[in-house]
Formats: structure tokens, sequence, C-alpha cells
């Protein structure tokens, strides 16, 4: 597979963008096979993108921020 080069280059995104891409996604009917591939492209394509090193990071565990 070759390496892509995207756009993105950290995963975070603001939340206006997030608005966004839930709107235009809204509505759209799609079948369980093409949720699936969904899925496993998108799992592919987030291991490639890096986390910003200087932002906090939200533990999902216990619901608290956690500062290193």
């Amino acid at each position: 597979m070759q390496n892509q080069v995207y756009k993105r280059k950290y995963r975070q995104l603001d939340d206006e963008t997030k608005q966004k891409i839930s709107a235009s996604s809204r509505n759209k009917p799609k079948s369980e096979i093409t949720k699936e591939r969904i899925r496993q492209g998108m799992i592919q394509y987030w291991e490639t993108v890096p986390n910003k090193e200087d932002t906090q990071w939200y533990n999902v565990d216990n619901g608290q921020n956690n500062e290193d």
C-alpha cells in the first residue's frame, strides 16, 4: 500500500469543522457492507495521523482532564 499524504496534520478538529462534517453526512443511508468498509478505512487512516504533542487529552474512563 502506498503512503498517501492527506491535508490533515493532526487528529483534532475545531467545532465548526465537526459541525460541517456532521451536517453533510446526515440522512444518507448506507448499507451494512459500506458501513464496515468505512469503519475499517477510518481505523487504518487514524493510525497514520499523529496527535498534537502540546494539547491536553481527556480520559474517558474516569472523566477527568489529564495533564502531563
